[in-house]
């Protein structure tokens, strides 16, 4: 009669660099930010920086900050000095006017705003193309928040119709 050998294996080791070795790793890090990242993003911490649509200072920016506590937002302020970049996505924003008066443009329909107004770009399937404008003599700054998660499972498009003049003089090209 045949004897029966069973035997018993033992799971295989982990791989180093494996794709589930990286996420967990991932998930690690995302789990000692939460608890021990930076809290307070000072002003001071930041740059203002010219863009394509105007002059704007970053203070959440996925992968461009990992200190801090939270990655899935884009928060920014823009400085509008008399008209921003012109460009287009599929909206889902929220605008806080920290300082002066100003309007954006949506679709073509004006908007008047003012400090201490909340601008809601609504979502919109087709996109919402949009400009802002400085309609005081001084400063008009708002801060934008963008949740990431959301922002990257309905933007389908981001396109830049217009460019900030400021931009281009900086480039030479006005």
């Amino acid at each position: 009669m045949v004897e029966e050998v069973r035997t018993r294996q033992r799971e295989r080791e982990t791989v180093p660099g494996s794709e589930y070795e990286r996420a967990l790793e991932e998930v690690s890090r995302f789990v000692e930010r939460g608890k021990n990242g930076t809290i307070t993003v000072r002003d001071s911490d930041r740059d203002w920086e010219l863009c394509r649509q105007g002059v704007v200072k970053f203070y959440l920016v996925k992968n461009e900050y990992p200190e801090t506590v939270l990655q899935d937002w884009f928060v920014f302020v823009h400085d509008i000095k008399k008209q921003s970049g012109k460009h287009r996505h599929q909206g889902g924003l929220v605008l806080f006017v920290i300082e002066g008066e100003g309007s954006t443009e949506v679709n073509g329909e004006l908007i008047d705003w003012e400090e201490g107004d909340c601008i809601l770009l609504p979502l919109h399937p087709d996109g919402i193309e949009h400009v802002h404008f400085n309609r005081g003599n001084g400063n008009a700054r708002w801060l934008a928040f963008v949740y990431e998660p959301c922002f990257n499972h309905v933007a389908s498009e981001l396109s830049q119709s217009a460019v900030y003049s400021g931009f281009l003089e900086a480039l030479g090209n006005a």
